[in-house]
């Protein structure tokens, strides 16, 4: 299987979205899980090559309608089970 690409975004890809990329690959590592994360920003999170985008609900509803990829609405970054769960399905349903 091919690695997945995962965009975790904020409003300017450096705060909020590096903390969900460091949680994301926290629960990665502990499920033996790979994939390819990186950080991006809501204005140009859409042409950035990605398998799936991970996105507070705020920002989440400028781009869902028009991504090409899935958006993984995360209510609480700061929830550890919640960004888990969203994450381990995203995996699960790539398998």
């Amino acid at each position: 299987m091919i690695e997945p690409k995962i965009q975790c975004v904020c409003g300017f890809g450096c705060g909020s979205s590096l903390m969900l990329r460091m949680a994301i690959d926290d629960i990665l590592r502990k499920h033996s899980l790979e994939a390819n994360t990186f950080c991006g920003d809501v204005g140009t999170c859409l042409s950035n090559p990605c398998d799936v985008i991970f996105i507070s609900r705020e920002l989440a509803e400028r781009i869902v309608d028009r991504a090409e990829v899935p958006v993984v609405v995360i209510e609480n970054f700061m929830d550890s089970s919640e960004v888990e769960e969203k994450v381990l399905a995203y995996m699960n349903k790539e398998d």
